[in-house]
């Protein structure tokens, strides 16, 4: 078995390194590119969502570097997510790819088809084994998230443009070459004790953005265009609803304090939609509530074309921005979707916010002289 699973942001750092302290061979799924994204809609139904046809075209990709087995989580409720793995194979099979697909799903879903694939995936390890890979490679999913909100603080914020993301850039090629637990945890305390050091400008007070989508868009930076990079630059500070720590958190781990928490959030969004209805779409307008209650500037959602929760939470969006006072901007993307009109309507955003922000301490300070 030579295993690969989906290029997801920063998820293949940790799951690189539990498949190597299980012992397992695996191929790193390639980052996302231009020819990720063309051989998966080459191959894709026209209509189906854009995550699918980068997972797609990313399986190609680690199939011609030696991949015979795909690893994916699966999914309950009405999103399409949980046919992915069905379909992708059926296509891969027409293409003439002899692979096999595990889909890990949610435990309360079918607990014995989980343990029976698990136990494929393990082939024939001893539960220390599996349980010492677990410890180690457990604490590096929160490390790396925490080591890129560092980025997005620092981003904002940093005397220098660019500084930031000279050194995530080259963390992310040192770590390609960094085997086992041990030396991706020594890399990461590297790198954040090194963006730590990088200056920053002084009484500067950045604007604070929240960004609320479906996971897969909101995690993988290609597919979002890079959105938290190009908002750093327009000095944004900028908070993601959703990373791969809190769905480790809030759907393996036994995190009670955030499942409470993510409870409370869910419940504020009753009034507008009470329910999930697949996807992230409840946490969509739980999360902007959110934002807009703990006093930020303003919120950005992040959506797939034709991801039908998300269309849902979008037909929402302008009554919470109405009643809770914020700006709220919804980005669509899709395989067509360029950064020119992208980077255009992200500079209007933030610049309306700005002369916002700005009239309304003049209307504060001309109050107070009267």
């Amino acid at each position: 078995m030579v295993l690969t699973f989906p290029h997801m942001g920063k998820m293949y750092i940790p799951a690189k390194a539990f498949f190597e302290e299980m012992g397992i061979e695996t191929v790193s799924p390639p980052p996302v590119t231009k020819r990720t994204l063309e051989l998966g809609t080459k191959y894709s139904p026209e209509l189906v969502c854009l995550p699918f046809k980068i997972n797609l075209g990313n399986y190609i990709e680690s199939i011609e570097n030696g991949a015979d087995t795909i690893i994916i989580t699966g999914s309950c409720g009405p999103c399409r997510f949980g046919l992915y793995g069905i379909v992708q194979k059926e296509i891969l099979k027409e293409l003439g790819y002899d692979i096999d697909i595990l889909i890990l799903d949610p435990p309360r879903e079918d607990f014995p088809k989980l343990m029976e694939n698990l136990r494929r995936l393990g082939e024939g390890k001893d539960f220390k084994t599996v349980s010492r890979a677990s410890r180690k490679a457990a604490p590096i999913v929160m490390m790396c998230d925490s080591l890129y909100e560092l980025g997005i603080y620092k981003r904002a914020r940093e005397e220098v443009k660019g500084d930031t993301d000279r050194l995530l850039n080259q963390f992310e090629m040192s770590i390609r070459h960094t085997h086992g637990a041990d030396g991706v945890i020594k890399l990461l305390k590297e790198y954040k004790r090194r963006l730590r050091a990088i200056p920053e400008k002084k009484d500067y007070e950045p604007l604070n953005i929240g960004l609320v989508g479906e996971i897969y868009t909101l995690i993988e930076p290609y597919v979002n265009l890079h959105v938290e990079q190009k908002l750093g630059l327009l000095g944004a500070h900028v908070d993601r609803s959703i990373s791969v720590s809190w769905w480790v958190r809030t759907h393996l781990l036994p995190d009670i304090p955030l499942r409470i928490k993510e409870k409370l959030i869910l419940r504020r969004a009753s009034s507008y939609l009470g329910l999930c209805i697949g996807g992230h779409a409840w946490q969509t307008i739980g999360h902007s509530i959110n934002y807009a209650r703990g006093g930020y500037d303003g919120i950005i959602q992040i959506m797939p074309f034709a991801c039908m929760p998300e269309v849902v939470a979008q037909s929402i969006l302008p009554s919470i921005s109405h009643e809770k006072n914020i700006p709220i901007m919804t980005l669509t993307v899709d395989e067509l979707t360029g950064d020119g009109g992208y980077n255009t309507r992200l500079e209007a955003f933030i610049e309306t916010i700005r002369q916002q922000k700005s009239e309304n301490r003049r209307k504060e300070k001309s109050y107070g002289r009267v």
